[in-house]
């Protein structure tokens, strides 16, 4: 630990930016979002951007991989690299490029942190999406960076879940992140007990749009509100304390559709467009057989296990619950014991090539003879493609890390 990076350096680069507090002014509009119950997010890390749609009614911002790459490559932080490689000197060269994207994106939330005086969503690097212990010790030390404001992005992977656990019992506040369907933020909020999980909402869309799969309607708006409604009886019964958010919301509709949902993260194009139309929320979430896909489109993908959970999901979501398995092939070995195949599926190396190829969203016409054979779902499809893509913007960021310490 002495040849990391220290948070006191991280805290000192990061107040160089002499960053001056945003300006929040009420909205009247965006208030009616607070009084069906929602929170607002608003899900960018541009700095400009958010400055300019700021309210008083925003809680929080979020970034990720994505997100945090658009902001490193406008070349911002590259004058940080050199004083942060000597900080981390003594470690080889590829240790000291990820410690640099560690130091980046926790002085990039703290910006964030001193200009919104908001929580920040901050995302660990993807090195670790299947390390348990390195997904671990990357959120404690991310937590302790700025522990009353910052919340660790975890992805939904085996080890992810596993380590969300064991920080959700050191007392850092998780957003299990990249879900799809009802049932994996079930098992995420039982498995992990993570202070927030998510529907990714206009991925799903996209995934019928770009595969040519028929009308799939608002099937990310059904599939999102089921999973609040499951999300609220699970919190009752008092199994967790997860709230869900509403991520990847693309147009002003979704935004509408899906107020009253615990939290709605919006997109700052979305923030501005729905400012300006100034149309009300004014659907109830209990209201929901009016989404999603016709019914012939429903059985011929079997898409319900987007907005049901089977029996035995709960079953083993309740095991993992009370005991958490040890390692990440343990834990998907029971859920392919108790008949779970397409949530955690096995893939050949060359599946997973099509997956990095084909970006965020899948081909279905490769998957389609494994849905049938419940060897693979939707949600577990788009969940790794969406973990690949971020992969992607963290080997850019870390190769404009690599280049300037060449």
């Amino acid at each position: 630990m002495n040849d990391l990076i220290s948070n006191l350096l991280i805290c000192d680069l990061a107040a160089t930016f002499k960053d001056e507090d945003a300006v929040a002014k009420p909205s009247a509009y965006w208030s009616a979002f607070l009084s069906k119950g929602s929170h607002l997010w608003m899900d960018t890390g541009d700095i400009a951007q958010a400055l300019a749609l700021w309210s008083s009614e925003f809680s929080a911002l979020t970034t990720n991989n994505t997100l945090l790459n658009k902001e490193v490559q406008k070349g911002d932080y590259d004058h940080l690299f050199v004083p942060l490689a000597e900080a981390a000197k003594h470690l080889d060269r590829e240790a000291q490029v990820r410690e640099i994207a560690f130091a980046i994106n926790a002085i990039h939330g703290l910006r964030l942190v001193h200009i919104f005086g908001s929580k920040v969503s901050v995302e660990l690097h993807t090195d670790y999406a299947h390390d348990v212990e390195g997904t671990y010790q990357g959120g404690m030390r991310l937590h302790k960076v700025c522990p009353s404001h910052f919340i660790v992005k975890v992805p939904f992977t085996a080890a992810g879940l596993i380590a969300a656990r064991r920080l959700h019992e050191a007392g850092v506040p998780v957003n299990l992140t990249l879900g799809f369907s009802v049932r994996q933020n079930v098992i995420a909020s039982l498995v992990a007990r993570p202070a927030y999980c998510n529907v990714f909402v206009g991925r799903i869309g996209a995934y019928f749009e770009n595969n040519k799969l028929g009308d799939g309607g608002t099937i990310g708006e059904k599939i999102t509100r089921e999973t609040q409604l499951c999300m609220r009886k699970v919190n009752d019964r008092g199994y967790a304390t997860t709230r869900l958010i509403a991520a990847s919301i693309r147009t002003v509709e979704q935004l509408l559709t899906l107020s009253g949902c615990d939290v709605l993260t919006v997109p700052s194009v979305v923030v501005k467009a729905a400012a300006e139309e100034c149309k009300q929320p004014n659907v109830q979430l209990t209201q929901s057989n009016d989404l999603g896909p016709d019914k012939d489109l429903t059985k011929r993908f079997n898409l319900k296990h987007l907005w049901q959970i089977h029996n035995r999901e709960k079953e083993v979501a309740l095991h993992a619950h009370k005991k958490v398995p040890d390692s990440p092939a343990n834990l998907i070995d029971m859920f392919h014991h108790y008949g779970c195949h397409d949530i955690f599926p096995v893939l050949s190396a060359n599946e997973h090539a099509f997956l990095r190829q084909d970006g965020k969203i899948p081909v279905h016409s490769r998957w389609a003879d494994k849905m049938e054979q419940y060897q693979v779902g939707i949600d577990s499809l788009l969940n790794m493609a969406g973990l690949y893509a971020f992969m992607e913007d963290q080997m850019q960021l870390d190769a404009k890390i690599r280049e300037a310490l060449s």
